[in-house]
């Protein structure tokens, strides 16, 4: 017996130990990713290398030198735009969706504490008084026994707790806090996203302003070539073939300045959505995005800090993460769960005030050890399960990473093609006006024909528009370069918490 007594002494703490490891959450361990040390299209010259530009306008301006000091969470800054600034801050304040994913972060951090509840004991109170007649048979007493109503009046306090033996409470409290840090982290994607959004819209709505303002300038000129030609038609100088080139040229003009207009119209609606305020309210003031508009160089950082900036990566890494604690909470319902109950108060048959007396006072102490014998498979199964969604998440958080590098690569080419095409096509209409000035002084000299002056004119004012469509895709290209950073590119800077709604 003694030696059977020291083999159990011995075996116990082993099997124990066994138990508590088979059952606990896995090591959580980091996907392995395929990093780059750089961004292929992270190649761009220096700001201090930046020449100095001549626009159309013949004003001369230098892109901005790179915003490494900007705060990550006010990114927009570096646009030097109070309008811009303005408009965000009220996107925050108001926006739907940004309220929507609070309520979300509101949702999962109640959740989190729910589970941390679990590591604390439960205490209730409980105080009741009942009026009863048991019957004389339920008694034990002869047939016909009168019995007399009886009052009782109990007052009890309660406690319980379920003792962590192997580790259900700290898994279910770790996959909870999991879920609240991912929702956060969704949180501040959503932020980014309608921050850019916003950003984004706004330099369409100027870049359409300037647009227009091109349009509306080629519809003074074939004003004007209209009444020039009708001038000439009326003495005789020129045929009715000119006159009807010139208002056709017109009113095809103007009908482009009205089909822009829908564009501005649709595109200030977005904006509106997304200040939170209705369409029919909302009305954006004509500020055309001009030559001069400076744009911040954004530098794109090493693609390894690209993990920690990014908030839907961060999203994804906590659900990595509590999903992974969702195989201990899965793992532990196959091993006994110990229940510890505690109840103490008083129970008296008279007066309120006798319950309170040391003579009635009534406890009870009690431990309650359970755990599945036959469950049909129903525990495996779903370890099973929680490890597929483990799975589910680890591809998820890779394709997020993915598509984040994805993002960055596209929108640096994106500058950098864009920058190209903006100094070809300022060149461009430095020459396309130099033509059509040129036409124009030949046809009033009678040297060429209309459409000489027409056809340079066409070519002007189709090169005026592209130039200013660059202008606007490339403000849009640096936001979008922004969103996909991260919203920053300060790694030093704190995340933006959320805020409490």
């Amino acid at each position: 017996m003694n030696k059977l007594h020291m083999i159990a002494k011995g075996v116990a703490p082993i099997l124990a130990a066994l138990l508590m490891t088979a059952c606990a959450a896995p090591e959580f361990k980091q996907p392995a990713m395929d990093v780059p040390t750089a961004f292929k299209e992270s190649q761009l010259p220096a700001a201090a290398d930046l020449p100095t530009k001549t626009a159309a306008d013949g004003s001369t301006w230098k892109q901005a030198q790179a915003a490494e000091a900007q705060p990550r969470g006010e990114w927009w800054l570096a646009f030097n735009d109070p309008a811009l600034n303005e408009l965000i801050n009220e996107a925050t304040r108001a926006n739907a969706n940004l309220s929507v994913a609070a309520a979300r972060v509101k949702q999962a951090r109640a959740i989190a504490g729910i589970a941390e509840a679990d590591r604390i004991p439960q205490v209730g109170v409980g105080i009741g008084a009942q009026r009863l007649r048991q019957s004389d048979v339920e008694l034990g007493l002869p047939a016909g026994t009168p019995v007399a109503p009886a009052k009782v009046f109990s007052a009890n306090l309660t406690a319980s707790y379920e003792v962590d033996l192997f580790g259900r409470v700290s898994s279910n409290v770790a996959a909870a806090r999991g879920d609240a840090a991912s929702v956060e982290a969704t949180y501040r994607s959503v932020l980014l996203s309608v921050q850019a959004d916003v950003a984004q819209t706004y330099f369409r709505l100027r870049s359409t302003d300037a647009e227009l303002e091109t349009l509306n300038r080629t519809v003074q000129t074939r004003e004007e070539n209209v009444k020039v030609n009708q001038r000439r038609f009326d003495l005789g100088d020129i045929g009715e073939f000119d006159l009807s080139r010139a208002k056709t040229e017109l009113a095809t003009s103007k009908a482009e300045a009205i089909g822009l207009q829908r564009q501005r119209v649709t595109t200030e609606h977005a904006l509106a959505v997304l200040l939170g305020k209705p369409a029919a309210s909302y009305t954006a003031g004509n500020s055309p995005l001009l030559d001069t508009a400076l744009l911040p160089v954004i530098p794109a950082g090493l693609p390894s800090s690209l993990l920690e900036r990014r908030p839907d990566i961060a999203a994804a890494q906590r659900a990595m993460e509590a999903a992974n604690a969702r195989i201990g909470v899965a793992r532990s319902a196959m091993f006994p769960s110990l229940m510890l109950n505690a109840n103490a108060g008083g129970i008296s048959g008279n007066t309120v005030a006798d319950v309170f007396k040391w003579s009635s006072r009534s406890w009870l102490l009690g431990a309650a050890m359970s755990m599945p014998l036959i469950d049909g498979g129903r525990n495996k199964s779903n370890i099973t399960r929680s490890e597929g969604a483990l799975e589910e998440s680890v591809g998820t958080y890779r394709q997020s990473v993915l598509t984040a590098f994805a993002e960055v690569e596209d929108n640096l080419a994106g500058l950098r093609i864009l920058a190209g095409q903006t100094a070809q096509i300022d060149e461009a209409v430095v020459s396309a006006r130099r033509s059509a000035d040129l036409a124009q002084k030949l046809y009033s000299a009678g040297r060429s024909s209309y459409l000489d002056l027409l056809d340079a004119q066409r070519n002007l004012a189709t090169v005026e528009r592209n130039a200013v469509q660059l202008r606007g895709n490339r403000a849009v290209t640096t936001v979008a370069l922004i969103r996909a950073l991260g919203g920053g590119w300060d790694a030093g800077a704190p995340a933006q918490t959320v805020a409490q709604q």
